[in-house]
């Protein structure tokens, strides 16, 4: 693997306006199993931003894990995370929606609080840990309303955003950070995982850094969902090239599970609104790969919002788009 200095450095790649070459891409073996034996998934393309380009999924022949094979390197990958990337979007002002887009915002961070706080209660003195936390609005939610101290780290150099002020960020890969003396009473990977080039050792080094007693959540898109079902190959969750692996129930199970981690929870729901894939897979049908152009979107989405509220009340049970795992460390 490439060193930390030069995946970091790759940040300031420009953004891509043709297909990846070859020589961008690398193959893969399954994350969970290891083999190279795997059958055709479903082809992608980069929804979201509109970048140039096909992208491949593949299901593992032995343990049917779906993932992107081949992947664009580590090394090359920054440069489809620019600043328009939505965790990434610096403040702005929208006009009449503002106060609208800040509460969907808040909402957000409020509903990550809201599942945390079933399975463990924060103090000044507990020690959370937000993997892939960008601008860290959710961990200032919890130093500001519990006094947690609070650690982020992410693969992209945030320390612009004002909500980061009082995190101690960490720029890099999760499993090279150095937290060898630290251990947390809560980790937590919201939308995380999929990202991930290695989810398996980085499951193995949030168990290494979680006390005894602490919890670990995670939160990824439902592969075996209604919206997947419904859009296909412009299902939100697939957001090539940026997922590298997509999970169902299972293979999530699978993959906290082996990597010594017993599970306290499973929710067939999130705190990301399942709402933003039933319009983003609906746009995307429409616009095939010419990207979304947030700015034009707010809005639509936001009507859109309102007429499927009666359906929203009903999120929890629908199964739509999201999952969410707690576990703890494994006896």
């Amino acid at each position: 693997m490439t060193s930390l200095a030069s995946e970091v450095g790759a940040w300031s790649d420009p953004i891509p306006t043709t297909a990846p070459s070859p020589a961008l891409l690398e193959a893969v073996s399954c994350y969970m199993c290891g083999s190279s034996e795997r059958d055709h998934f479903i082809t992608a393309e980069d929804d979201l931003g509109g970048t140039a380009g096909t992208f491949r999924f593949v299901r593992c022949s032995r343990c049917r894990l779906v993932y992107q094979n081949p992947r664009v390197a580590l090394q090359h990958i920054g440069a489809y995370y620019d600043d328009q990337y939505i965790a990434h979007r610096r403040k702005k002002n929208w006009g009449i929606l503002t106060p609208l887009f800040e509460r969907a915002m808040n909402k957000l961070d409020v509903d990550k609080d809201a599942i945390v706080s079933r399975y463990i209660e924060l103090g000044a003195g507990s020690r959370v840990l937000d993997v892939g936390c960008a601008v860290g609005t959710f961990l200032a939610r919890l130093h500001e309303r519990y006094g947690a101290h609070a650690t982020g780290v992410d693969f992209k150099d945030l320390t612009f955003a004002p909500s980061l002020r009082n995190v101690d960020f960490h720029c890099g890969l999760f499993y090279e950070a150095p937290f060898a003396d630290q251990q947390f009473d809560l980790v937590t990977m919201w939308h995380f995982l999929e990202h991930d080039y290695d989810p398996l050792r980085s499951l193995a080094t949030a168990r290494r850094v979680l006390k005894p007693e602490g919890r670990l959540v995670i939160e990824v898109p439902r592969l075996d969902s209604r919206t997947f079902r419904w859009f296909g190959d412009r299902w939100p969750g697939l957001q090539a090239p940026q997922h590298t692996v997509i999970f169902d129930r299972d293979s999530l199970l699978r993959a906290v599970r082996k990597s010594g981690l017993e599970v306290v929870d499973y929710l067939p729901y999130g705190a990301f609104p399942a709402y933003f894939y039933l319009f983003t897979g609906a746009a995307f049908r429409i616009l095939k790969g010419r990207g979304l152009d947030l700015d034009r979107a707010i809005v639509p989405y936001f009507i859109g919002q309102l007429l499927t509220m009666p359906m929203m009340l009903f999120e929890r049970r629908l199964n739509l788009a999201m999952q969410t795992v707690v576990c703890r460390r494994a006896s």
